[in-house]
């Protein structure tokens, strides 16, 4: 472990906004953890991203829904890479496109397992470790939430959207919770960037069908919320927590 470097938990690390993430943070001067679910070849080649430039980091999977894994996760990257310092809960899922009228039970539970109860099992390890009041030194959290928690995503996947208003409930309130023990809980809401994710959703070329209908007329790259996530976590942002940074390209 480098000498003195803050260490950053990014979840979903190995993909889109994740990996953009894990890389920038990498060049400000984090040891990064990438956590990841099923694609060890992708988090490992964005470890070697990362060492190949002089960064520190290291690729650790586990299933965000599950409270082992987290518990596992949290311990073996302090392990491997010193005390948390920081946490960007950026793992999510959405399924495929329908309507509110088609969706079953399973689904519900499968999103919900992995964006708000995995959400919230990563925010609890991470202040257990970080509060001042449990003899931590402080840190940064950001949410990955998105823009759809506002916009609703009618006709696409309202579960994912209602996901994402929990997490952004968790922002709200956990920050106004752990604002006097030196932690500060701060949320992006992204949403018509260039990831992979529209394919889960059954529609890869969803941005490019939308981006004329944004105002900025054009769909966002992952590091453009990578930029303002690792800003969220800095210095720079020390007098922010509870906030939202919108990256929807107007809408």
């Amino acid at each position: 472990m480098g000498a003195g470097q803050p260490m950053v938990i990014v979840t979903g690390g190995s993909r889109g906004i994740g990996a953009a993430t894990a890389r920038l943070a990498a060049r400000r001067g984090y040891a990064v953890c990438i956590n990841y679910y099923r694609n060890r070849e992708a988090a490992e080649g964005v470890v070697a991203e990362i060492t190949a430039n002089g960064g520190q980091a290291r690729a650790l999977a586990a299933d965000v829904a599950s409270e082992t894994d987290v518990q596992a996760l949290f311990e073996q990257a302090e392990e491997a890479l010193g005390p948390v310092a920081a946490l960007v809960n950026n793992a999510g899922v959405l399924e495929q496109q329908c309507r509110v009228e088609n969706i079953d039970a399973a689904r519900l539970t499968r999103i919900l397992a992995t964006n708000v109860t995995g959400a919230f099992l990563c925010c609890r390890e991470a202040v257990r470790r970080m509060s001042t009041r449990h003899g931590g030194q402080g840190g940064a959290i950001v949410n990955v939430s998105s823009a759809a928690s506002r916009l609703g995503a009618a006709g696409e996947y309202v579960d994912y959207a209602a996901s994402k208003g929990a997490m952004d409930t968790l922002t709200i309130g956990l920050s106004r919770e752990v604002a006097g023990e030196g932690i500060r809980v701060n949320a992006v809401r992204p949403a018509f960037i260039y990831t992979d994710m529209h394919a889960d959703g059954g529609e890869p070329g969803r941005v490019d069908r939308l981006k004329a209908s944004l105002p900025m007329q054009r769909g966002g790259q992952p590091e453009e919320v990578a930029s303002a996530i690792v800003w969220l976590l800095s210095d720079e942002a020390s007098y922010a927590t509870g906030s939202f940074i919108e990256l929807a390209g107007g809408r």
